[in-house]
């Protein structure tokens, strides 16, 4: 049996957060992640590095923007490789219909790709999610609240690409006391 033990340090503040660990043997690795900001702005970073290898293992930054009806973010992942821009969108703030938009961009290999998707509260109980991808992939998620924490939800994708693959379907339950 292999144990790995390791050193977890959190700080915590109004506006300011930062995570660290450190594995605690003869090469350990070492991961960082901060973030700082307010309700309308924020940043935050992460990097991990391998101490055995001398390498950083990843490094990814964030920044995002809010106000009350709608947010947007651009995200730099996958070791500066892939960007991100979502922007999510309050179309009835009182019945809690969104809609969001992100697109990606991998530098590597010059590709990219659009999801869309939305969100309605059909009561104070239900909700139903969708998501189209430019790849053509379709889903759907159902929800349901039937006492304080305790939910079902049902989910379906479709693939149109697909052909020799069924699609897929989801059942969850949660139970909260």
């Amino acid at each position: 049996m292999h144990s790995v033990a390791q050193l977890n340090v959190l700080y915590l503040h109004h506006n300011v957060a930062i995570n660290s660990s450190i594995g605690l043997n003869a090469t350990p690795l070492v991961e960082l992640g901060a973030a700082i900001g307010s309700t309308k702005l924020s940043f935050g970073g992460e990097v991990g590095f391998d101490t055995a290898s001398a390498s950083f293992t990843k490094y990814n930054a964030a920044i995002g923007f809010n106000k009350p009806d709608f947010s947007v973010a651009l995200i730099l992942t996958d070791k500066g490789d892939t960007l991100k821009a979502s922007y999510i969108q309050a179309v009835i703030p009182i019945s809690g219909t969104t809609v969001a938009a992100e697109m990606t961009h991998r530098f590597s290999t010059y590709q990219n790709s659009f999801t869309i998707g939305s969100s309605h509260a059909i009561d104070p109980f239900t909700v139903v999610k969708t998501r189209f991808c430019d790849n053509g992939k379709v889903a759907m998620v159902y929800q349901r609240g039937w006492r304080p924490k305790s939910l079902v939800t049902f989910s379906v994708e479709y693939d149109p690409k697909g052909i020799n693959v069924a699609s897929r379907f989801g059942l969850a339950l949660a139970l909260k006391p």
